[in-house]
């Protein structure tokens, strides 16, 4: 036996005796066994066939339609109610504004005293005025005495307005009392002699012009209310068209010239 070079690959030399056994394929196990190849054909046919028959007999079901939703129904709407018959307004006085009681006699008593004891009767509704007519506002109660009061004492309805004409505490109260107002002058010139320049300004048109003069000592004149007329021009009952008003005055305690 040769060696094989040494600069050569080993390669084999024939192999001597039968060959070895070939692996049987798929399909030499299909032709050895025809009667079962034919079998199985003949089942996968009949199966094949009954599908499309039971195809054939039942069409496939027709595409559903969607239902459209059903709309809610509007809620029933009642009648509408009758309106009220139509009744007249009955005013309702309250109790306390109807009640009477006893109003107390003020006269002569000090105007802060009278006002007490009017609120301690139940009265509220309470105001004061100069009795002489001056024009005089009751800045300190306690300077001021009553002269008069309207209502009268009494029984009088717990709301009634209490009106008190009252003086200052050195004065006299006059035998009628001038009033809460003064009347404001109409067309003509009202007599002023005896009034206080506060009242006579009171009367007159604000737009009115003034020339105050004091008769006595050619003083200022601040305090109107403390001033009376003794002389005017225009004179008493002369129609009024706007023209200036001149006027000589002196002190209430003082006599004119």
């Amino acid at each position: 036996m040769s060696q094989p070079h040494p600069n050569q690959p080993y390669q084999p030399g024939p192999q001597w005796g039968a060959p070895p056994p070939k692996q049987p394929s798929f399909l030499d196990w299909v032709k050895a066994h025809k009667a079962i190849s034919a079998v199985g054909a003949g089942v996968a046919v009949v199966i094949v066939g009954a599908a499309m028959a039971s195809g054939a007999g039942n069409p496939p079901p027709a595409p559903s339609t969607p239902t459209p939703p059903v709309a809610a129904a509007a809620p029933a709407q009642s009648a509408p109610a009758a309106a009220p018959a139509a009744t007249t307004p009955t005013a309702t006085v309250p109790a306390a504004q109807t009640k009477q009681v006893d109003l107390p006699n003020f006269v002569g008593m000090g105007l802060q005293s009278a006002q007490d004891k009017a609120q301690a009767s139940g009265f509220y509704f309470l105001t004061s005025h100069d009795a002489l007519g001056r024009s005089r506002m009751q800045l300190d109660d306690r300077n001021w005495k009553v002269c008069t009061q309207s209502p009268a004492a009494g029984q009088q309805k717990i709301d009634v307005k209490v009106d008190m004409g009252a003086v200052k505490l050195d004065e006299n109260c006059p035998a009628q009392d001038q009033g809460a107002s003064t009347p404001k002058a109409a067309g003509s010139m009202p007599d002023f002699r005896g009034k206080s320049m506060a009242a006579v300004r009171d009367a007159m048109d604000r737009s009115t012009s003034f020339q105050v003069k004091d008769l006595l000592e050619g003083r200022m004149v601040l305090l109107e209310s403390n001033w009376q007329v003794c002389t005017q021009d225009p004179k008493p009952g002369t129609a009024l068209n706007g023209q200036p008003v001149s006027l000589g005055v002196v002190k209430f305690e003082e006599k004119c010239p």
